[in-house]
Parts: structure tokens; sequence; C-alpha cells
């Protein structure tokens, strides 16, 4: 399929843009419609064009002009949440916090959603810092966890990862109004008591295994590779290769 075509329009260009456009062999076309030109989008809609995606000030809709059903792309359909597990390797303790606003108090790693462009391990130490003031450094992923019609991501998949960091600093100091507690707990507490999420249950009874027996049974680690796009990187995340195997051509 070829790419579809972008256009803004504004309120006085003639109509007929449609016909003109399945002339030139159009496929499908997106239309952006800024805010306060939002009126525009009824006219659309007369046309046949439907929403596809709105934020704070624009919203595009999409029309098919090819045969068949559509084939645009949705879009996206997944928020994607990361938590840090800080473990303090001397003590084999680690971070955990309480929510303030849940009506469970359930220990938890510190953690929350992803900004747009930002890369899994910044979120996690940006949450972490945040929440209880303790600086760390991203080592690896531990888990992911996949959830579909999550009722706090309106009804879309809830993406959720939980890295393993390492403490910079040592001192709490954490945000009253995200937490109602924060503190560091025996990772072996962790992994048994009751009142943990079941998560954080299961990613401390890994975490305590790393511990014990080494963190390359568990850790999946990244590694940053030149995107085929000119002048793009991407992250690349996966266990831990023997040089060996990285040094086959």
């Amino acid at each position: 399929m070829g790419w579809p075509r972008l256009v803004r329009l504004s309120l006085t260009q003639r109509h007929g843009a449609v016909a003109q456009w399945r002339e030139e062999g159009c496929v499908a076309v997106w239309l952006h419609v800024p805010i306060f030109q939002s009126g525009f989008a009824a006219a659309a809609a007369s046309q046949g064009f439907t929403f596809h995606h709105a934020e704070q000030g624009s919203s595009t809709l999409t029309l098919w002009l090819g045969e068949g059903p559509s084939r645009l792309p949705g879009y996206a359909t997944h928020q994607l949440g990361v938590a840090g597990a800080v473990l303090h390797e001397s003590t084999g303790k680690v971070l955990v916090v309480q929510d303030r606003n849940k009506t469970t108090n359930a220990w938890k790693f510190p953690g929350g959603l992803s900004n747009p462009g930002e890369d899994i391990g910044d979120t996690a130490v940006r949450e972490v810092f945040e929440e209880t003031g303790i600086k760390s450094e991203f080592k690896s992923i531990l888990s992911i966890r996949q959830q579909h019609e999550h009722p706090g991501a309106f009804g879309k998949s809830d993406m959720y990862i939980i890295c393993r960091l390492e403490p910079s600093s040592f001192n709490i100091s954490f945000c009253q109004q995200e937490c109602l507690r924060c503190e560091w707990m025996d990772l072996g507490e962790l992994a048994e008591t009751k009142l943990a999420t079941p998560i954080t249950s299961n990613i401390a009874k890994l975490l305590l295994y790393g511990y014990r027996e080494g963190f390359e049974k568990i850790d999946i680690t990244m590694r940053e590779f030149p995107a085929v796009s000119t002048g793009l990187f991407y992250k690349l995340y996966h266990r831990e290769l023997p040089e060996s195997y990285r040094s086959i051509m």
C-alpha cells in the first residue's frame, strides 16, 4: 500500500477535494484539524472522514479511498508503565512504596507511565526519583506484564515493565502526595510477605534468585543499534549473548 496523503485544509477551501484525490489515485487521506478549526471535522465527516485520534491541540481524521475495507493502521492501543526494583546489593534490601490513593495499601515497586519518546530505563529512573528521592542507574529489564481492557487505560491494553536498578543514593525523601509509605525492605521479606501486590511478590522472588545465583540468570539487557532510517537508533533488549556469539558474522 502506498503512503496515504496527509492534508491540512482550512474551512474556506473548496468542496470537491475528495473527488480530486480519487482522480489522482490516492488510496487514503489523513486530515489534520487544529483545535481552533475543529468545526471543520463535521464538514469532513459529511464527506466520509472518521476520527483516528486526537491530541492536545489537534485531531486527525482519515478517509479510505482504496478498494475493500480500510487497511490503515489504528491509533496506539497500549499504554506503557515502568517500575524500578532498586536493589541495594550490600544490604540485600529493595526499595518499596505504598500508594496513597489506593484502597488496599500493598507494597509495590515505585513506577509510573512512560513519557512519549522516553526510554524504558529512563522512565524507571525518573519515576523512582520522583516518588522516593532515590537516585539510581538502569541495569536490566526483569519482566513484562501484558493486560488487556485495563480500567486505568480507558479500556485499552497495558504493558507494565519492571526494571532492575542500582541505587546511587540511599536517603529516602518520598513524595507524600503519591506515597503513603516508603522504605528499604529486606528482599527475602518482600518475597514472603502477603502485604505486596501479586506482581511485586513474583518479581521479588525472581530478584532474590538473581541476587543469590547471579543476575545473568534473570537479566534482560539492552544494546543500541543504528536503525534502517538514517540518523536514528533503536534499543534492543534480550538475554546477554556470550562474546563468541556476538562476533559471528
